[in-house]
């Protein structure tokens, strides 16, 4: 019999749908992560993003099923068996991240963000000129599934569509051009819009240099819903600090929390969210992660195909 961790809150119908799919498997449940650790050792099969320092390299572990589409930490050397499959929630935060990035899109290029200030002030002005979507030249630098959703949004106002990857594919049809990651700085000057979704890998940490920056127009705008450290709060205090593009909103940080004394609060053509564009804030979010879950509990099982297997050598999805 198969034992299955599941280490983030689930509700009734959740649980139901694990189970289903896990017919005759003896079921865990514990979000406790100082308890988790102890329970590890017995687990088949461990659905959560339990912390990396406590599974040892389980010999017993067939299956690590992340509740996150990032992998930070899991790919190391040491962290998981040769015979554990790794496998992330790719797919689950399309719509939540995207539609977050929309809205942060929209939010700097009308400057809501600056009369929002002023209605805090009692102030009433008007801010000048504002920037259309459907005139724009939006490139989202990680295209994949979350950058395909964006894309599909950002294309049905009107604009032009770049999306950046690392190897080369097939165009979509909903893109203009495709490019990989190596003619980035040839794209970056062509943007009134740059969307960040990058993983958090070697090559993408600190990837927006002060340099890259310097090549994007004065009017673009930055919008980072990836992971933080593909900029570093030094050069993103000074290029905004500079005005070396127009402005930028980070759902993501090198350091989270923000430190409060962090001199980025203070910009006004900064807008920070907290890490809030993915996580569980949309409700179907966790049950689209259930339903992945399901299905490698069924591939574990000899049932079914899995979805989402991780290369060790890149963290990215096979």
């Amino acid at each position: 019999m198969n034992t299955i961790l599941v280490t983030l809150p689930v509700n009734g119908t959740q649980k139901a749908v694990l189970e289903n799919a896990g017919e005759n498997c003896r079921f865990l449940y514990e979000t406790d992560s100082s308890k988790t650790e102890e329970l590890i050792p017995e687990a088949d099969i461990i659905i959560g993003n339990v912390p990396t320092g406590d599974i040892h390299a389980s010999p017993k572990l067939k299956l690590l099923q992340l509740q996150s589409a990032g992998t930070d930490g899991y790919t190391a050397p040491g962290v998981l068996s040769e015979n554990t499959i790794l496998t992330n929630a790719t797919g689950a935060y399309d719509k939540t991240v995207a539609e977050h990035g929309l809205a942060l899109t929209l939010m700097l290029q009308k400057n809501f963000y600056l009369y929002r200030d002023l209605q805090n002030q009692h102030i009433w002005k008007d801010m000048g000129m504002a920037a259309s979507i459907a005139d724009s030249t939006v490139v989202i630098v990680g295209y994949g599934s979350i950058g395909s959703l964006y894309a599909k949004m950002v294309k049905a106002l009107g604009a032009t569509v770049i999306g950046v990857k690392r190897r080369k594919s097939e165009k979509p049809e909903i893109l203009d051009e495709l490019v990989t990651m190596d003619e980035l700085d040839n794209i970056l000057p062509r943007a009134d819009v740059v969307f960040s979704v990058l993983p958090n890998t070697l090559a993408t940490r600190h990837l927006y240099t002060a340099e890259r920056f310097a090549m994007m127009k004065p009017t673009a705008v930055f919008i980072n819903c990836g992971r933080g450290n593909a900029v570093s709060a030094e050069v993103l205090y000074d290029v905004l600090q500079k005005k070396i593009i127009r402005a930028a909103a980070c759902d993501v940080f090198e350091q989270e929390p923000l430190p409060s004394d962090s001199p980025l609060w203070s910009l006004e053509n900064l807008v920070i969210t907290p890490h809030t564009a993915g996580g569980f804030h949309l409700p179907d979010t966790k049950d689209k992660i259930i339903a992945i879950a399901a299905q490698n509990i069924r591939a574990v099982l000899g049932k079914d195909e899995y979805r989402n297997i991780i290369d060790f050598s890149t963290g990215y999805k096979k």
